[in-house]
């Protein structure tokens, strides 16, 4: 398992240096300059130059991708392009912290919400609990957020005057419910139909006929033979969720005016701020990468039968 483990963490900086390099590559051959979108079409072109030739954006490629992979190497990223005078790793380090404590709620909401459906309508197959929680979950994940988020704010906040309508104050606030649950309720549906999938298969396996005629509890037979085996491609999902908690979401964070990653993302990229844009590009691939390994060292602990080289 530790070869296992240092075999994978050693891709890691190949991972990042192609994702780095793809990145890097498309920004500076794609169209827009950003001094001129930070500036305006009608900036001085002497000055558009002169701040071009201040920030390096003047020299070659491979110059400029040489110096960011230098930087990186020692945790710079520079400064940021459309906030001046401040650091990329200062202003991605507060909004990484609030898009991760929003997206960990949306998911806990997702698993404990998802697997007891998928329970349900597994253990209730071909009854009319089972179709109504299939028909839920493809409403579910074929709603798109900005109609969800509509909604809930004129029913709990405009109607009930249950909740505030947005803003954040961490984790604890009563702002956090509702852009949790339109974080959240997509992948509920997500989970819910992979695990009613995983029991059903798992359910006419032999083992478990097996486990059933040596007498053995119900409760005994799902908990150990049942749940355990189908809740593995479950665990795959769950733990790549979670390698997307620092993502952000840019509608919902938008609508509830939370200050997380995914406004941030979407106005770096629309301003060309490539220290940003290539910031939380490695910061993703990174914790898409020890998200996998996760999922990896986990499977040994589901299933014994899974071993690693």
């Amino acid at each position: 398992m530790l070869v296992f483990i240092i075999r994978r963490l050693l891709w890691l900086p190949l991972v990042l240096l192609v994702v780095s390099f793809i990145t890097y590559g498309l920004g500076f051959y794609g169209p827009g300059d950003p001094v001129e979108i930070l500036l305006g079409q009608r900036t001085n072109p002497e000055v558009v130059e002169r701040i071009r030739h201040e920030k390096g954006l003047d020299r070659p490629f491979i110059v400029q991708y040489g110096d960011f992979v230098w930087n990186a190497l020692q945790g710079e990223f520079g400064e940021s392009y459309k906030y001046r005078g401040q650091a990329v790793n200062e202003l991605i380090a507060e909004k990484v912290w609030v898009s991760s404590q929003l997206g960990f709620v949306a998911l806990v909401i997702a698993v404990v919400l998802g697997i007891p459906l998928g329970l349900l309508a597994a253990f209730k197959h071909g009854t009319w609990a089972d179709t109504a929680v299939v028909g839920a979950t493809l409403i579910f994940i074929s709603v798109p957020s900005f109609i969800v988020a509509p909604i809930l704010l004129w029913t709990l906040v405009s109607s009930l005057h249950l909740l505030p309508s947005a803003g954040w104050n961490g984790i604890f606030d009563l702002r956090l419910v509702m852009p949790a649950l339109v974080m959240g309720i997509p992948p509920v549906a997500v989970i819910t139909r992979q695990t009613r999938a995983a029991v059903l298969e798992v359910v006419a396996q032999d083992y478990v006929r097996t486990a059933r005629s040596k007498g053995l509890y119900e409760r005994v037979v799902v908990l150990r033979h049942i749940l355990r085996n189908a809740l593995i491609p479950v665990f795959t999902l769950i733990g790549l969720s979670m390698g997307g908690l620092v993502e952000g979401a840019f509608i919902t964070e938008t609508i509830f005016g939370i200050p997380g990653i995914g406004r941030l993302g979407f106005e770096s990229i629309t301003s060309r701020d490539y220290p940003v844009i290539m910031a939380l590009t490695l910061l993703v691939a990174t914790t898409y990468v020890l998200a996998s390994l996760a999922v990896d060292i986990g499977y040994t602990f589901l299933d014994p039968r899974v071993r690693t080289d």
